[in-house]
């Protein structure tokens, strides 16, 4: 019988977003840093290895708008992805339970959010990190920061305080 590979979630805020006036907060679009910023996460991802096997995105234009560019550096990779209204303006109670629903056979979820639901939500499960990523991650969660956790079981049994924070990054575009 073949072992299931531990499972990871990966959580990323969104890329750093333009204020139109007159554009609804769930329709906001990226900004020119945000633009730069979503492929070099991307880029972070395919690097690091953790490119998902199933990706969960908010409804809202900007995390879309991150996705896009994030996927074009996952070296090919098409994982599925689920556009989730349950996402937008989430706390890390509702973030926990769509994350719950992963089905056991995806092993690296990407969850696309805002703040600050994305940060609560690392700050809760992780009981333990590598290094000074909790650290880093409690401080601030800016926009296209990703932190990667290891989980120690199920999906559905995913608890607060059961994972352990193994990474966190804030990859940065460069300036054109």
């Amino acid at each position: 019988m073949e072992a299931i590979a531990p499972a990871r979630l990966v959580v990323l805020r969104h890329a750093k977003s333009a204020r139109p006036p007159d554009v609804d907060d769930h329709e906001r679009p990226l900004a020119g840093r945000g633009r730069r910023d979503a492929p070099a996460a991307g880029g972070w991802l395919y690097g690091a290895g953790c490119v998902p096997d199933l990706v969960v995105c908010s409804s809202a234009r900007r995390t879309r708008e991150t996705w896009e560019l994030v996927a074009v550096e996952l070296g090919g990779a098409a994982p599925p992805v689920v556009f989730e209204p349950q996402v937008y303006e989430a706390s890390a109670a509702a973030l926990l339970a769509v994350v719950r629903e992963t089905p056991e056979e995806r092993r690296t979820l990407l969850l696309i959010g805002h703040q600050p639901g994305v940060q609560e939500l690392v700050l809760s499960l992780a009981g333990d990190a590598d290094g000074d990523a909790l650290t880093r991650a409690r401080e601030k969660f800016p926009t296209s920061g990703i932190a990667v956790l290891a989980l120690p079981g199920a999906w559905v049994n995913l608890a607060p305080g059961s994972a352990v924070l193994t990474d966190f990054a804030v990859p940065r575009g460069w300036k054109q």
